[in-house]
């Protein structure tokens, strides 16, 4: 039977039986690898119009099928910005209008707003060419500047790259990663004395004010948390960003559909929530996404956002945490520099000349940085024996 690629009008359209079978398949056994690509995610995003008309992403899934079956898709976005992405494109698209292009609107191949490794072209790894073709016919037939697929995981960028004129970037985030701790003070004993008793000093500190911290997982999150949390979100969105990305209604779907996967740190002054910190579970990874407060407490962000996460991850056997984008304070606290991929496709031949010369540039410092970065990290120097 012959198969057919097909430009979707949403998530939403998709059955999610279908979609899940082929974005997570792992599921049938446990938890997907990230929840990112699941059904339940996008379709909150859809439903909660935190993306849809007035966002500047409109959701166009491409998918494969033979028949009725569904063999393989991607979550594929037309974007009027590049907000929300997280590797940054702004200076290609600035240097593009300059010249008298026209960069947007493009195509994204993203779980929007999330800065998170994760598959992208979902189903087997033989459909990757034909689902990848799809999206560069559909920039072509509408005459799109670029397409993009970000924060796709390693093994997808070295089959792709190079291959459909797709340029292969690499950036830098800082993850945390699990050796068979036993507990928080097994990974401090790690770390330099300097480090260790750096991270002590500013746990004391955020422990010091007289608030009770708790690590809400499933059922015990309850709506009114998800209030609070909204009001953090908010405040932290306005001042990074100038509008925040998610809806409110984007967290009663989460607490509806969501909730298990979920991790919400709250910090309570008595009955009153005043900070917090949203992480998404994965099943080997805690990934870490949204903070913000409404009082202003020494070193509690480090507290909510790095350390109670470590502690959730040794307990429940992570392997890893990834705190989200940008950083370098992370490397202090015993998140190492880990290198990022995504891959892009630019239609005009001389300016993807210009942007692969940018990046084969970028790509030197960016591996440059990490061996730095990762020589000065805290871990204990070993010494070697004669």
């Amino acid at each position: 039977m012959s198969t057919s690629v097909t430009l979707q009008s949403g998530i939403s359209t998709i059955p999610a039986t279908d979609w899940d079978a082929i974005a997570a398949p792992e599921q049938a056994t446990g938890r997907p690898f990230d929840p990112f690509t699941t059904h339940r995610f996008l379709v909150a995003l859809e439903s909660s119009r935190s993306v849809g008309t007035g966002t500047g992403w409109t959701a166009h899934p491409l998918t494969l099928s033979e028949g009725t079956r569904l063999l393989a898709a991607t979550p594929l976005y037309a974007k009027a910005h590049s907000q929300g992405e997280y590797i940054f494109d702004h200076g290609w698209a600035q240097g593009y209008e300059r010249a008298g292009g026209r960069y947007y609107p493009k195509l994204q191949v993203a779980a929007p707003f999330t800065p998170a490794t994760g598959r992208r072209f979902l189903g087997a790894p033989e459909h990757r060419d034909a689902l990848m073709l799809g999206v560069i016919r559909v920039a072509e037939q509408n005459s799109l500047s670029s397409a993009h697929v970000t924060f796709c995981t390693a093994e997808e960028a070295e089959a792709l790259a190079g291959r459909h004129d797709l340029l292969h970037r690499v950036t830098q985030q800082f993850h945390w990663e699990n050796k068979g701790y036993a507990d928080f003070n097994a990974f401090l004993a790690e770390l330099s004395s300097r480090k260790r008793k750096m991270i002590r000093k500013e746990r004391e500190t955020a422990h010091s004010h007289g608030l009770t911290i708790r690590a809400l997982t499933g059922d015990a999150i309850e709506p009114q948390h998800w209030d609070a949390f909204w009001t953090f979100y908010q405040d932290t969105g306005a001042r990074k960003w100038g509008t925040p990305y998610l809806t409110r209604r984007f967290f009663t779907e989460v607490q509806a559909h969501m909730r298990g996967d979920v991790l919400l740190v709250l910090a309570f002054d008595r009955a009153r929530p005043v900070a917090g910190a949203l992480n998404f579970i994965g099943r080997e990874t805690l990934f870490g996404r949204y903070w913000g407060c409404v009082a202003d407490h020494p070193c509690l962000h480090f507290e909510l956002c790095y350390y109670q996460a470590i502690d959730w991850a040794i307990a429940h056997g992570l392997a890893r945490v990834e705190a989200g984008a940008q950083g370098e304070h992370k490397l202090a606290r015993g998140y190492l520099p880990t290198p990022v991929h995504s891959l892009h496709w630019i239609a005009d031949p001389g300016f993807r000349a210009a942007v692969a010369r940018y990046l084969e540039q970028e790509r030197r410092t960016v591996d440059e940085e990490i061996e730095v970065l990762t020589a000065y990290g805290p871990f204990r120097r070993v010494q070697s024996e004669d």
